[in-house]
């Protein structure tokens, strides 16, 4: 905490007019905000200040967030050459590089101030020093400025204010001597992380980790040396499947040679553990935090424990799964699915795209596959599954939450299809002799549009639409077409399912069309266990930070591990509308330092619980 941080505890007890000059420049030119937040108090923690601050703004309707928006400087603009920028704008724009921008960078930066403000009307805003508050590259913010120009007015809107609220949690951060050591070190983590990338991608500078590349193992075993050498895990192995697991044992666990000398609740002697973890591979050309996220944060958890040489009164297990996103293979889950006994043996047979079987791969990274039966958990040794996961979607990040809660996991299933018709020449065919395949997919697709779209937390998508070897003069006699439908519930899920199918039939009987459609996946919804559902929600309520529960639309490893065991998930915000699967995925220390902090929590919760 440096020399003159402002504490909590003065910026309760001030006067509002004090209040307001305590937290004076948080919001550039624009000391209402505070003035407005001072009713809220007291506040319990830091991040519920911020989002005191975030409120007021929110609440001040259209007009007074566009004041605030053009109360800002532009980026590089007049008033940095002018020097009249404000103290905390100097500081940023300078850690950022852009004092020193050279005359053709200025220039640049000109030209997209002009486009921005012809098209918007207000200056273009970033949070020039980060998701990390060391400073963008200047390629990295000029990027950025070009990518927005293509937004929607009102997206475009919602997003400076997101830059702003970043911008005032940096300057409250430095105004309160606050550093989010532990979020740091996760996100350093990420980067190193993904400094490893397949052949073919690592060249372009994107990220790819598919199963069992050189990549992969790279990965595996930077997790293996960082849960070793920094966390101080007491067991870490690479197992049969790839997955790195990390053990942390309990406070009861004391001879290492497994003379199990239990007390409480283990009458046989045995050691209570609970499961956390997620997946270390990406799709390709993806983000930095999917999966990763949920492996790193509690990997900071243990390392905190062993620092204060704490024990639990249970034994923490942390697994890196090594698949999970069906990239490689067409088998999905292969790291989790190891733990709770459904590794299907005739998946070895697969092949990748290079005819290289998954048998084949394991053997040549050092695996053995004939050990992967033995993986399998016994589900009575375990307390439950928790796991930690970016959003990859765009609803805490619209609130401007830091945290969510997640209530299920979406059931899922998917359809490939083909449409089948007559094709014929696109000249001579009246429109009421055609039997054209494609404007029948198309109908069935505005259906699925339309009926999903009548439920709430009901989705379904038509991602592949195919005319095969089409032309421009013919009429399609064939359409390929997938679907993919994903609800809170199953019920809701198949009454979906069952009515497209009842709308294909329906419209190809119409058209004089035939159809077929194979079901090639099928996943149960997976509720969250209610009593971890709350210990989440406590550990987000001991913040200081409102709660908000959600369901999860992507399928995650606790999916697999609800199989088992009772499961509950935790969702952090991703920047950049919480896009995923995405190179743009992207996290805030600050957010991760509460991630990391509700986990810490829940672990502290969960030592206190009578057993």
């Amino acid at each position: 905490m440096g020399m003159n941080a402002i504490t909590l505890e003065q910026v309760n007890s001030a006067s509002p007019a004090d209040f307001a000059s305590l937290l004076d420049g948080t919001y550039e030119h624009s000391p209402w905000i505070a003035e407005l937040a001072a009713a809220q108090r007291p506040f319990a923690s830091l991040a519920q200040l911020k989002l005191a601050l975030v409120e007021v703004v929110r609440a001040a309707g259209r007009d007074a967030q566009l004041r605030l928006i053009r109360a800002h400087p532009e980026l590089a603009g007049k008033a940095m050459v002018t020097k009249t920028l404000t103290k905390e704008s100097t500081n940023e724009q300078g850690k950022a590089g852009l004092i020193d921008c050279t005359p053709a960078e200025y220039a640049h930066i000109q030209r997209l101030n002009a486009d921005y403000h012809a098209k918007f009307g207000f200056p273009f805003l970033l949070a020039v020093r980060g998701p990390r508050s060391l400073g963008l590259a200047k390629a990295e913010i000029i990027a950025t400025f070009e990518r927005r120009l293509a937004n929607h007015p009102d997206f475009e809107l919602a997003e400076c204010l997101r830059n702003i609220h970043r911008i005032a949690e940096i300057r409250l951060n430095d105004k309160f001597g606050h550093e989010p050591v532990l979020g740091n070190a996760v996100w350093d983590w990420a980067e190193q992380l993904a400094a490893h990338s397949d052949a073919g991608y690592a060249e372009r500078g994107e990220l790819t980790v598919t199963y069992l590349t050189d990549a992969h193992r790279a990965c595996a075993q930077q997790l293996a040396s960082w849960m070793r050498n920094e966390c101080g895990f007491d067991d870490v192995v690479i197992d049969a499947v790839g997955n790195v697991v990390g053990t942390y044992y309990s406070d009861h666990h004391d001879d290492p040679h497994g003379h199990h000398h239990g007390t409480d609740a283990q009458a046989d002697g045995v050691e209570k553990r609970l499961l956390t973890g997620s997946h270390y591979d990406t799709v390709r050309n993806g983000g930095k935090y999917d999966g990763r996220l949920g492996i790193l944060v509690p990997m900071v958890c243990v390392r905190e424990l062993h620092r204060q040489s704490r024990r639990l009164p249970f034994a923490l297990e942390v697994i890196g799964f090594a698949e999970e996103e069906g990239q490689r293979y067409k088998a999905a889950f292969l790291g989790s699915g190891a733990l709770t006994g459904h590794f299907d043996p005739a998946w070895l047979t697969q092949q990748d795209a290079a005819g290289l079987t998954m048998r084949d791969a394991m053997l040549h990274a050092g695996l053995c596959p004939d050990d992967i039966p033995g993986l399998q958990r016994d589900a009575s040794r375990y307390l439950g599954f928790v796991e930690v996961h970016i959003e990859q979607g765009p609803v805490l990040n619209e609130m401007n939450l830091p945290l969510g809660i997640v209530t299920s996991i979406n059931g899922s299933v998917r359809y490939v299809g083909e449409i089948i018709g007559m094709a014929s020449h696109a000249g001579t065919t009246p429109m009421d002799r055609r039997r054209d395949a494609a404007t029948a997919a198309a109908e069935l697709a505005l259906y699925v549009e339309k009926r999903a779209g009548s439920v709430t937390h009901l989705v379904a998508t038509v991602g592949m639409l195919e005319v095969p070897s089409g032309s421009i003069n013919v009429v399609p006699g064939r359409c390929k077409f997938s679907i993919d439908v994903r609800a809170t519930t199953d019920a809701v899920r198949d009454a979906c399912a069952d009515d497209i199918r009842a709308e294909l039939h329906a419209l190809c009987e119409r058209r004089g069309l035939h159809f077929r459609l194979e079901e090639t996946m099928r996943a149960a919804a997976a509720p969250s266990a209610a009593a971890w559902q709350r210990r989440w929600e406590r550990a987000v309520s001991a913040l200081g930070l409102p709660l908000h529960t959600m369901p999860s639309g992507a399928g995650h490893d606790a999916m697999k591990m609800h199989e088992v065991m009772p499961q509950a998930m935790l969702f952090m915000r991703g920047l950049n509308a919480g896009i995923s699967h995405n190179p743009l995925e992207a996290i805030t220390n600050d957010d991760t330092e509460l991630c990391v902090r509700a986990f810490q929590t829940l672990l502290d919760q969960l030592a206190t619980e009578p057993s």
